[in-house]
């Protein structure tokens, strides 16, 4: 890495550091009196991926933390995730949605008695949802990783409450960034949808881009999305590490936006987006990209030219990095409290 991208990353994870200091302050590091019960429901109701990267710091201090799911029916073998349906939940102090989406409003309402608080964990675009309303009245408190993210969350929720920004708990290890000569990194989305989750538009334009890369010379690595079709892209290397810790290998990503993207980028890494018309993106991940394109025939030129976003823009995206977990758990640890009691399944 030359001296002025060490530069260049340096102040961009300073600016980082500056906006968790003056966002959330210095909450992190708060120990709860005894442990805590957490359910989790996600919009994606077997999606355990954005719940994994909580698991260290809840192990840390001892927290039960359970993602409800409907059936066992699309868990693997040694999932790490701890998962119960409704009905085998035990007991929980608190429970967190991450969206309004059917099942996260579903499981709100089969639990009435547990305080609720709601955390985005994965984008949601800014249009409110339609079950959302059955959401917002008994919500304790919200958390969004970063200030543009949690403008988006708000408007997904029709809320102008305060939202509070604890950053992304995938940026509390970010890698040493170590680009190899010519290695593009693909970051794939879901090319079909199904029970686990939906699918987002622009497949085709990133399998085109990724072999017009490869016929210029440039070697592939896969970040494949956990609900991806394997085999659509085992033409290349698929890295067999997370995509924000592939990505440190990487001297440019290239991908369909998500919210992996500005996490790239606090890497040091700078990211194309692959915009389909039918694809709807926010404007924060849009903002990270270093130019997007529509016709595979760009991606040569697109990747060549790639440079990192403004700090500013990067911090706004990703928000405080380091403790993010922590600063997570710290809210919820509030929510939770002071009706901490024990619920049990269907009462």
């Amino acid at each position: 890495m030359n001296g002025s991208l060490v530069s260049r990353r340096a102040a961009v994870l300073g600016a980082l550091g500056g906006a968790g200091l003056v966002v959330f302050g210095g909450v992190a590091g708060a120990h709860p009196h005894r442990p805590l019960r957490i359910a989790v429901a996600t919009n994606e109701p077997w999606g355990t991926y954005h719940v994994k990267p909580l698991l260290s710091e809840a192990a840390r201090r001892g927290w039960q933390l359970t993602q409800l799911v409907p059936d066992l029916s699309n868990i693997a073998p040694g999932e790490p995730v701890p998962v119960a349906t409704p009905d085998t939940l035990r007991g929980a102090d608190l429970l967190v949605v991450t969206g309004a989406g059917d099942w996260p409003v579903e499981c709100a309402e089969r639990f009435r008695r547990l305080p609720l608080a709601a955390s985005s964990l994965a984008y949601l675009g800014p249009a409110e949802a339609p079950l959302a309303r059955r959401l917002r009245g008994r919500l304790r408190s919200i958390t969004s990783s970063s200030p543009a993210e949690s403008r988006a969350f708000g408007g997904y929720l029709g809320t102008h409450r305060r939202i509070r920004v604890v950053g992304s708990p995938q940026t509390d290890n970010l890698p040493r960034r170590a680009p190899e000569t010519d290695l593009v990194l693909v970051v794939t989305s879901v090319t079909r949808p199904n029970g686990t989750g939906g699918a987002a538009p622009g497949t085709e334009l990133l399998l085109t881009a990724a072999e017009q890369l490869a016929a210029a010379g440039k070697r592939i690595l896969v970040g494949l999305h956990p609900r991806e079709d394997r085999s659509l892209w085992d033409r290349y290397e698929i890295s067999d590490v997370a995509t924000v810790q592939a990505s440190a290998r990487a001297e440019v990503a290239i991908g369909i936006p998500g919210t992996v993207f500005p996490l790239i980028t606090a890497v040091g890494t700078p990211v194309v987006g692959c915009t389909d018309p039918a694809l709807t993106v926010p404007d924060y991940l849009l903002a990270v990209c270093s130019s997007t394109i529509g016709d595979p025939a760009a991606a040569v030129q697109a990747v060549g030219d790639a440079r990192l976003p403004a700090a500013n823009v990067l911090a706004d995206a990703v928000g405080p990095v380091g403790g993010s977990a922590a600063r997570l758990l710290d809210v919820w640890r509030r929510a939770a409290s002071p009706s901490r009691h024990l619920a049990h399944a269907g009462r």
